[in-house]
């Protein structure tokens, strides 16, 4: 009787219970980096692009949050991208103008981390 109770209890437990490969993450890259200003203090809300080396428009966008830092998931495998700051639209309270940050390029293998700083410059 007990182990006819058991059985049912496995049939009856959901998939996530019982180790399924569909829950399993799937592997990725990832760009992790922090943008930072000319007094090397980290800066939110920064629009950072991200392209692959062989593209013209940036593929993905995102902002840096309050401690400067951004991080963007990428497919796995070997590729190079560019990362960038875009400040076009950047308003600092103190009114000063920031340069746009230097293009930095990136080379992805596999699934690994790479980490990057985007250092800006005043205008």
């Amino acid at each position: 009787m007990a182990s006819s109770a058991l059985f049912l209890a496995c049939l009856l437990a959901p998939a996530s219970a019982r180790g399924s490969d569909r829950d399993k993450p799937k592997p990725y890259a990832l760009i992790f980096g922090t943008v930072w200003d000319p007094g090397g203090h980290p800066l939110f809300g920064v629009r950072v692009k991200i392209r692959r080396a062989n593209e013209k428009r940036a593929r993905w966008e995102l902002y840096s949050n309050h401690t400067g830092e951004f991080a963007q998931r990428l497919p796995v495998g070997k590729a190079d991208y560019i990362v960038w700051a875009d400040v076009k639209d950047y308003k600092l309270p103190s009114g000063k103008k920031l340069k746009p940050s230097p293009e930095i390029a990136v080379h992805i293998d596999d699934d690994e981390r790479s980490d990057v700083g985007l250092h800006l410059d005043w205008e």
